[in-house]
C-alpha cells in the first residue's frame, strides 16, 4: 500500500535501485540548497571569524563538514523501508526526549537567554532539531494505529505526547520550535480527518497560550513588542536585516560588498537570507524560495496518491514542517513575523540544523520512494472491472 507503480528488478544493486526509486527533485533541491548555504557562508561567516580571532573561512570549512555529514545521514536513511523509518523515529524520540528533559540540568544557553544546547566542546548539540522529525514519525504511527482492529486511542496519545514536548520547549524558552512542533502535529491530525471546528479551537488555544507567554516571559514579550512597533530600531537585528534587503534591490550590491554581515550577530544563521538579499539581490532569494516550493509541493503531490496512512501522515508532517520552517525564517527577515531564532534548512550555518535536516529529509525520501505496488487508482479500476 504505497505510492507509485514500479516493476521489481531482481538482484539490482542498492545505489542504482535507490536512484531509480527516490524523489530526484527533492535530492536535487537539497544539493542546491547546500551549495547556496556554502556560497552565503563565504560571505557571512568571515566577520564572525574575525571577531572570534579565527581564520577567515573557519566557519565555512565547518559548514562544509556539516553538509557532508548531513548527506552521509540523509542518503543511508533514505534507503530504509517505512518500517525501519518508524523504528528510527521511535528510538530517536526516546533519546531526544530524554535529552530535552535534561537540558535544564546539563544544558547551556551560550549567553542567548534560552537553554537549548549541550556544549560538547567541538560541537554544540541542539536536541530539539532532532526531536522534531522523530516526534512527527511517532505521532503519525500513533494516529494511523487507530484504524487497526482494537487499536489504541492513538490520536489522544499523540496529542498528549506532543503537548508534553511543547511544554518542555516553552520552558527553555523556545516558543518558535514549540509552535513548529505543534504545527506539524496539527497538519497530520487534519490530514487524518480531524473536524475543522476542533482545529479552530486548537488555534484559539495557541493564541491564549501566546497571551500567557507574553505576560509571563520578558524574552517573549520583548520580541513581540519589537515586531508590533511601528518604528524599526535601526540598531536591532530586524533593523539591520530590513536595511540590507532594501539595499540589495534586484541584483544585489555585489559579492563581498555587503555590510549587514558586519552588524548582525546571527547573519550566518537566523538572518542568512538578509545576506543573500543584500549581496545577490532578489534573484537569489527567489531561487531559494523556488527550491523550497519544488521540494514541498512536489512531495505533497506524491503523498496525495499514497494509500498507506502512516506514510501519508508522516510524509505530510515532515515536508510541511520543513517548508514552514523555511517560510518562518524568511518571513522574520522581512518582518512578517516576530524574531524566532529559527534556521533556514540546509542554508544556515549550524551542525545540529544541517544534520537534523538531513535526517528528516532522509526519512521523507524513504517514505516517498517508488515501491512495487500500484496506486490507489489502479486498485479501484480493477475492482470496478
Amino acid at each position: 500500500m504505497v505510492y507509485g507503480s514500479l516493476p521489481i528488478r531482481d538482484s539490482e544493486p542498492i545505489l542504482p535501485n535507490w536512484w531509480r526509486t527516490t524523489d530526484k527533485a527533492v535530492v536535487s533541491c537539497v544539493l542546491l540548497l547546500l551549495g547556496v548555504g556554502l556560497l552565503l557562508g563565504l560571505a557571512a561567516s568571515p566577520p564572525l571569524a574575525h571577531r572570534n580571532g579565527l581564520e577567515p573561512f573557519h566557519y565555512v570549512q565547518r559548514q562544509a563538514v556539516f553538509a557532508v555529514l548531513a548527506l552521509a545521514v540523509m542518503i543511508p536513511v533514505s534507503m530504509a523501508s517505512p518500517k525501519t523509518v518508524r523504528r528510527f523515529g521511535v528510538m530517536g524520540f526516546l533519546i531526544t526526549f530524554a535529552a530535552i528533559a535534561l537540558l535544564p540540568f546539563l544544558g547551556t544557553d551560550f549567553g542567548k537567554g534560552s537553554v537549548r544546547w549541550y556544549s560538547l566542546g567541538f560541537f554544540a548539540l541542539q536536541p530539539s532539531e532532532f526531536l522534531k522529525p522523530c516526534l512527527i514519525v511517532v505521532s503519525a504511527w500513533l494516529i494511523s494505529a487507530v484504524q487497526e482492529v482494537d487499536g489504541p486511542p492513538g490520536r489522544l496519545f499523540s496529542f498528549l505526547i506532543t503537548s508534553l514536548v511543547v511544554a518542555l520547549l516553552a520552558l527553555q524558552p523556545d516558543f518558535g520550535q514549540a509552535c513548529l512542533v505543534f504545527f506539524g502535529w496539527g497538519v497530520m491530525y487534519y490530514v487524518a480527518g480531524a473536524p475543522f471546528t476542533l482545529l479552530v479551537i486548537m488555534a484559539g488555544s495557541v493564541v491564549a497560550i501566546g497571551v500567557v507567554a507574553y505576560n509571563g516571559s520578558e524574552h517573549f514579550a520583548r520580541r513581540i513588542d519589537g515586531f508590533l512597533s511601528t518604528d524599526v530600531d535601526p540598531n536591532t537585528q530586524l533593523g539591520y536585516a530590513t536595511d540590507a534587503i532594501r539595499e540589495g534591490g534586484f541584483f544585489g550590491v555585489g559579492v563581498g560588498e555587503g555590510s549587514v554581515k558586519w552588524s548582525l550577530p546571527d547573519a550566518h544563521t537566523d538572518f542568512i537570507i538578509a545576506v543573500a538579499a543584500e549581496e545577490y539581490g532578489l534573484v537569489l532569494v527567489i531561487f531559494v524560495i523556488v527550491l523550497y516550493l519544488v521540494a514541498t509541493v512536489g512531495t505533497l503531490m506524491r503523498l496525495v496518491r499514497e494509500r498507506d496512512l502512516f506514510i501519508r501522515l508522516a510524509g505530510t508532517g515532515l515536508v510541511c514542517t520543513f517548508g514552514i520552517q523555511a517560510f518562518i525564517n524568511m518571513a522574520v527577515a522581512v518582518r512578517l513575523l516576530p524574531a524566532k531564532g529559527m534556521t533556514l534548512p540546509f542554508v544556515s550555518y549550524g551542525g545540529s540544523s544541517l544534520i537534523a535536516s538531513g535526517f528528516a529529509l532522509g526519512m521523507l525520501l524513504a517514505l516517498t520512494r517508488l515501491r512495487p505496488q500500484g496506486e490507489i487508482g489502479d486498485i479501484l479500476s480493477r475492482g470496478g472491472n
